[in-house]
């Protein structure tokens, strides 16, 4: 059965009239530089992270008898342990996407009971910002005492000490990365609901 229809059912809406409700609710685009501030938040963990997995499958970065992390150990009991840790903070850092993702504003729809309701911004904002401020305590105090951690017995030396400390050096940039992109999500989920 053919529907008829006449050429004025397609024409364009009158200029005067309103903006179709969807594109009122439709969501602030985030900036270039809070976009590209998330993703890195994300991949600083991740140097840090490939570095605890190479010692759990047992490829030696340099820490020597007595360290508790010489290869001679790994694999074993502790490299689930490091491996878990690795994706664990992993899991934390991909979090920061979910301030520049419509996932961090609307619960997506595949959740059951809570598929499609929107995220109160202080859900996200409280967490994110007291996270932020922690990460960047601990990685400041542990960037200070940094050369007195390496002075324990079978810590790294030479080319293993670079090797670790180029891998743990971006996690000083987590916390303000973190921070930058919270205060953005605040901002925008603040002005625009």
């Amino acid at each position: 059965m053919a529907v008829l229809t006449t050429p004025a059912a397609h024409a364009a809406p009158p200029a005067h009239a309103a903006p179709p409700a969807h594109a009122a609710s439709a969501a602030p685009v985030v900036s270039r530089p809070v976009r590209w501030a998330a993703h890195a938040a994300a991949l600083t963990l991740l140097p840090s992270g490939l570095w605890r997995i190479a010692i759990a499958v047992g490829i030696p970065v340099g820490w020597g008898v007595g360290s508790g992390l010489e290869a001679e150990l790994f694999p074993g009991k502790w490299s689930f342990y490091l491996v878990a840790l690795s994706a664990f903070a992993e899991g934390l850092g991909l979090l920061t996407l979910g301030l520049v993702q419509r996932w961090g504003e609307v619960v997506p729809s595949w959740i059951p009971w809570l598929g499609g309701r929107r995220i109160p911004p202080l859900a996200a904002v409280v967490p994110a910002a007291l996270g932020a401020i922690a990460v960047t305590l601990v990685t400041i105090l542990a960037a200070f005492h940094w050369s007195t951690n390496m002075a324990a017995p079978g810590a790294p030396t030479g080319a293993g000490w670079w090797l670790m400390t180029l891998c743990y050096a971006p996690l000083v940039l987590w916390g303000p990365l973190l921070a930058v992109v919270t205060v953005a999500y605040w901002r925008r989920r603040r002005i625009h609901g």
